[in-house]
Order: C-alpha cells, then sequence, then structure tokens
C-alpha cells in the first residue's frame, strides 16, 4: 500500500529514540523526510545519519520547554525542505509518583513541558502547513482512557491533551489539517524498560502485564511507528480527531 509520503515532512518531537525515533524511521522508509528535536544532541545527531542525513533528515536540538521551540521547528523544515505538512509531537514522560506526593514544581514543570510544550509546536506547525493540509499526531498514553499506578502527573495531564486533540480536530479541520492522538500501551521502550525497573520487580511486572495483553507481549516501537506514519499519511486522509491505542488489547475502554 503506496501511503503517499513521497517528499511529505513532519516535525517529529522526542525523535532520537523510542516511540519518536521508530516513527521517524517509518516516515522515512515510506519516502518522507523528517525534522527531529530532543534534548539528547548526540543522539539526535546519530539518529538523523541513521535515516540518511541532510537530504531525509534534519537534527535540531530542543527542549519542549523553551516557548521558542515550535517556531524554530517549523521553520527548519520550511528552510530545508521548502514545505511543512504534519508532526508527530512525542513527549518524555514526566516525573512518576503518587499525586499528593508530587511538588508544585514538578506539577509547573511538567505542565510547561507535556502540555504546554505540545501547544506551542501545533500552534508553530498548524500555521506552518501550507493549503494542501496535513496531519498532526499526539503521542499520549493510555492515561487519556485509565489512570496508570505511580504516574499521577501522565494521569492529569495527558487526558486534558487528549481532550485538546479532540478540539484541535474541529478547530483545523476546515484547513484540512488533521488532528489525532496515539495511545500506546505496554511497549518495549527505554521509558516503560524504566518504569518495570522503578518497580523493584522488573521481571515480575513485565509477566504480569503480559499477562493482560490479549496478545501476550509487550510491543514493538517499530510497530506504533507503522501507525503513526499512516495516521500522518494522505493514505488516511479521512482519519480525524481519533484516540487510537497501540496497546495490544491492553485497555479495557472502548
Amino acid at each position: 500500500m503506496d501511503l503517499g509520503l513521497r517528499d511529505h515532512v513532519y516535525v517529529v518531537t522526542g525523535g532520537s529514540r523510542g516511540l519518536g525515533l521508530a516513527s521517524a524511521q517509518a516516515l522515512v522508509a515510506d519516502g518522507a523526510r523528517v525534522v527531529l528535536c530532543s534534548r539528547e544532541e548526540k543522539r539526535l545527531t546519530a539518529a538523523a545519519a541513521e535515516l540518511g542525513g541532510p537530504d531525509h533528515a534534519l537534527a535540531v536540538p530542543g527542549d519542549m520547554a523553551d516557548a521558542g521551540l515550535g517556531a524554530r521547528l517549523a521553520g527548519a523544515a520550511v528552510g530545508r525542505f521548502g514545505r511543512l505538512d504534519g508532526a508527530l509531537v512525542s513527549v518524555g514522560g514526566p516525573p512518576g509518583g503518587p499525586a499528593l506526593e508530587l511538588t508544585d514544581e514538578v506539577w509547573r514543570s511538567s505542565f510547561e513541558s507535556v502540555f504546554l510544550g505540545t501547544v506551542r509546536i501545533v500552534r508553530a506547525v498548524a500555521s506552518a502547513i501550507g493549503h494542501e493540509g496535513g496531519a498532526i499526531a499526539f503521542v499520549l498514553s493510555l492515561s487519556v482512557k485509565q489512570p496508570i499506578d505511580g504516574l499521577a502527573s501522565s494521569n492529569g495531564l495527558r487526558p486534558g491533551l487528549g481532550m485538546l486533540a479532540k478540539t484541535m480536530a474541529d478547530e483545523l479541520g476546515p484547513r484540512n489539517i488533521r488532528v489525532l492522538s496515539l495511545l500506546p500501551g505496554r511497549l518495549d521502550t527505554d521509558r516503560v524498560r524504566e518504569l518495570d525497573q522503578a518497580s523493584g520487580r522488573p521481571k515480575k511486572q513485565r509477566a504480569e502485564f503480559e499477562r493482560r495483553i490479549p496478545l501476550g507481549r509487550y510491543g514493538e516501537a517499530a510497530e506504533f511507528g507503522r501507525v503513526a506514519a499512516f495516521a500522518l499519511s494522505p493514505a488516511a486522509s479521512y482519519l480525524n480527531g481519533a484516540a487510537i491505542p497501540v496497546d495490544g488489547g491492553l485497555s479495557r475502554a472502548l
């Protein structure tokens, strides 16, 4: 199936590893070009080189809490590739911990990077997308639909972003810009391995989750990447405002 991605250009935040990098790999494999962003400059530069270098991937280091990052990314895309067709906005997980034990500073910094950082990226990308339209996907979490133990800040912020994606789908739809959210479950990434490790019994925790997942295993980042590439592509031109679980059936919600 031709996704229609050839020569399309996408910003991918969190693009140095994990789900962001896997999504960038799937986009580039189908002919798209990407502007990668993350705080890890060395790893980001290596990822861009792995994707084929400056003809295919541009590395722009930055922090989602930086108010000017969205404009820099959109400007880099248009300046290097001459167009911008959308974005995958992936934000690192906020700190874990019980809701009443997180300090005001943790809540503020999490809101600044996870929530407001996403808003700023989308604002800049939407302004730079041409009249042909495009697509923007938020990488969120199953915490949009159900709380995750020990991740109160994610449980507080991600559902708001899920509703914001739905609202932006209404607002940007008339410009032929689709907005949707992707809800990863237990995927075998550094972040999930860290969460399993933090439980103090990583092997047992993984086994318990695998028993709850109908497919009986953690997913691979590449499996998420292929869903993201499709959702952003012209092949998914009537997919808008949806919250798509990529979780092997772990979520019990509709």
